[in-house]
């Protein structure tokens, strides 16, 4: 019989597509708008599901190979499933890289600004920018619940292992607690 040379590669596809879905379960969670204040909007949905990518991506760079290829795996799958967004809310083909670009900026930005505030345990400065990203306030006052809720969530990634990140998906603490 012949041996399907696609087959692994199809293996791998999926395993990434379901940690994204299950990355975008945990950013979709009602307790994180209703109780910590993300807006329940286009763009409020695009920093909780931002901000949950990051939080997996420094997971996945703490862990040895092949998590490195399964990073970029996932952020390949990410932002396919933001030009694919941005496409069925009817943006041209003109409109989609421009956004994209934008989109791309505003995620690494991101990624920077958390990645450096998560490392140096400086809850404030997160603080500060999850209420200016995340909520669009400049009151790092009322971004500390949701501080305290990726602080946590960061800390709980750590404790996972490669195998269990792919097979459960993250396990994210209750964003409800931190209200």
């Amino acid at each position: 019989m012949i041996r399907n040379p696609f087959r692994r590669e199809d293996a791998r596809r999926r395993a990434i597509e379901a940690l994204h879905i299950r990355i975008n379960a945990g950013a979709r969670v009602p307790a994180l708008y209703l109780d910590l204040g993300v807006p329940d909007t286009v763009e409020g949905r695009f920093e909780a599901l931002c901000l949950h990518v990051v939080l997996v991506l420094r997971h996945l760079r703490r862990l040895p190979a092949p998590a490195g290829d399964i990073a970029q795996d996932l952020v390949n799958s990410v932002f396919e499933q933001l030009d694919s967004s941005l496409r069925e809310l009817g943006v041209g083909d003109m409109g989609v890289s421009k956004r994209m670009k934008k989109l791309a900026q505003a995620f690494y930005g991101r990624a920077a600004a958390y990645d450096a505030a998560l490392d140096a345990g400086d809850r404030e400065a997160l603080a500060g920018a999850l209420a200016r990203n995340v909520l669009a306030r400049d009151e790092p006052g009322a971004a500390r619940g949701l501080a305290a809720y990726v602080a946590a969530a960061d800390a709980g990634l750590a404790a996972t292992d490669l195998d269990a990140l792919m097979a459960e998906g993250p396990v994210l603490p209750d964003p409800a607690g931190f209200a």
